[in-house]
């Protein structure tokens, strides 16, 4: 039987996330402000907006686009998928609320030494190299440098608890994390469009990060 994956968007379109999880042999089921139910096999957090700062203890700093009740639904979400051991693959924005939710904060904007190379104006993503811990996942499936995608302005900051640093960009921001004893894959860059019928020629194939995470999934 196909794991089951429970989509947490913001209200838009999920269809790259729907194809990447159906892709790699999985069932996905996007919603906005979903409540926790724990008959998925996992969670997926998706991409967007800013989180409120107000819950990482900081004044705004240019987070915008803030949709509390995305939030807290989002917070709720890893109390019980992480709470029960289930699997959670976080992407973009998922990553950072997974920082958070751990006790980490946010770097609200990278400035505009670094914002430059994992953002552009322009329709689509920026592609940039990251460079992978030894051992790490990444590693694992795309060794020690590889070329991904981004759009972003903000990043980690303070690690939350239990978090490892896997993979950084060359400008030192953090793509990717792992977590001590928790079944997460974590990154900031975005696999669902580097995929399918979007992979591109420039990045490494995102559609196994998916594969590994409905591994996780059973």
């Amino acid at each position: 039987m196909k794991p089951r994956i429970l989509i947490s968007t913001g209200g838009g379109n999920a269809a790259n996330y729907l194809a990447a999880v159906e892709a790699a042999g999985g069932v996905g089921e996007a919603r906005y402000l979903p409540t926790p139910d724990l008959s998925y096999d996992g969670l997926l957090l998706t991409g967007g907006d800013d989180m409120d700062p107000a819950l990482f203890g900081q004044e705004n700093q240019g987070s915008r686009g803030i949709d509390r009740a995305r939030d807290e639904a989002e917070l709720a979400l890893l109390d019980a998928f992480l709470g029960a051991d289930k699997p959670v693959l976080a992407i973009c924005r998922g990553h950072q609320v997974v920082n958070v939710w751990l006790g980490g904060d946010l770097i609200q904007d990278l400035g505009p030494n670094l914002v430059p190379f994992h953002r552009q104006d322009e329709p689509g993503d920026r592609i940039h190299p990251v460079r992978a811990a030894e051992g790490s996942l990444l590693h694992r499936l795309y060794g020690p440098m590889f070329p991904v995608n981004s759009s972003h302005h903000q990043a980690l900051g303070r690690l939350g608890r239990g978090l490892t640093v896997s993979a950084r960009s060359e400008g030192g921001v953090i793509e990717a994390v792992e977590h001590d004893t928790l079944p997460l894959i974590s990154v900031q860059f975005h696999p669902e469009r580097m995929t399918g019928a979007l992979a591109r020629p420039d990045t490494v194939d995102g559609g196994e990060i998916f594969r590994a995470f409905l591994e996780l999934c059973g």
